[in-house]
C-alpha cells in the first residue's frame, strides 16, 4: 500500500525480456535501504525488489505488468517516480493508493498558470463512473485531485493541478502531450461501485445486512 508521495525519481539503468515478461533495473540511492522481496511503486505500479546492489536495483514485470501499465515502454534513461511502501508509523499525506493501475491515460493539454500547472488527460470510458471533481487520482504514482471530468467521445478527459513542487519532485515536470500515463483510480470508488452493481447496497440488502 502507497499514499501517492513520491519520494524519488529514478532512472532507469536497463529494460531487459525474459521468458515470462521482462526484468528492470533502475537507479538511485534508495536502493540501500530496499530488502530483497520489498515492495516498491514505480510510476504508480506495484513491482518487488528482485535484487540490489551498488545504487541499483533490480524487478521482474510479468505479462500482465507489461499489457496494464506503461513500464513497457520504457527505455535506459527513463525516469521513474518512486514510493516504498507506506509505514504504519508515518503520517498519511496522499490518499490510499495500492499501486495497481487501472488503465494507461494520455496526456491532451498541459497549460501553464502563474504558480501552477492544469494537466489534461484522456482515458477509457470504463475509467469515468470513478473521476469525481475533488476526488483522488494518482497519476504514474503521484496522489492528485481532479479538478474537471468532461465526457469526451467514448472516453473522458479530466484535468488536475499541479504546484511548482510536484512538477519539480516528481516525472510530471518532464511530460508532454501525447505521453501515457499510468492511473490508478481511488480504491473506495472501485469497492462502492462494486456493491452497488451488485446490489448489496440497497435498502433491503443493508436491512438484513444488519
Amino acid at each position: 500500500m502507497f499514499t501517492g508521495v513520491v519520494e524519488a525519481v529514478g532512472a532507469v539503468v536497463e529494460v531487459t525480456s525474459t521468458r515470462v515478461g521482462a526484468r528492470m533495473v533502475i537507479a538511485h540511492p534508495v536502493a540501500g535501504e530496499l530488502n530483497i522481496g520489498d515492495s516498491i511503486s514505480v510510476n504508480g505500479c506495484c513491482v518487488t525488489v528482485t535484487d540490489r546492489d551498488h545504487g541499483r536495483f533490480g524487478v521482474d514485470l510479468m505479462g500482465e505488468t507489461l499489457r496494464r501499465t506503461g513500464l513497457g515502454r520504457l527505455r535506459g534513461g527513463a525516469a521513474v517516480n518512486l514510493e516504498r511502501a507506506m509505514a504504519v508509523d508515518s503520517r498519511f499525506g496522499g490518499h490510499l493508493v495500492q499501486g495497481h493501475v487501472d488503465a494507461v491515460g494520455t496526456i491532451t493539454e498541459v497549460t501553464d498558470h502563474d504558480g501552477w500547472t492544469v494537466m489534461a488527460v484522456s482515458a477509457d470510458r470504463h475509467v469515468a463512473p470513478f473521476l469525481v471533481e475533488k476526488g483522488s487520482i494518482a497519476i504514474d504514482g503521484t496522489s492528485l485531485t481532479v479538478m474537471e471530468v468532461r465526457a469526451d467521445g467514448e472516453g473522458v478527459v479530466f484535468e488536475v493541478g499541479l504546484i511548482p513542487h510536484t512538477l519539480a519532485v516528481t516525472v510530471l515536470g518532464t511530460r508532454a502531450v501525447g505521453d501515457p500515463v499510468n492511473l490508478e483510480v481511488d480504491v473506495v470508488a472501485k469497492y462502492v461501485k462494486r456493491l452497488l452493481s451488485a446490489g448489496v447496497a440497497t435498502p433491503y440488502a443493508v436491512e438484513h445486512l444488519s
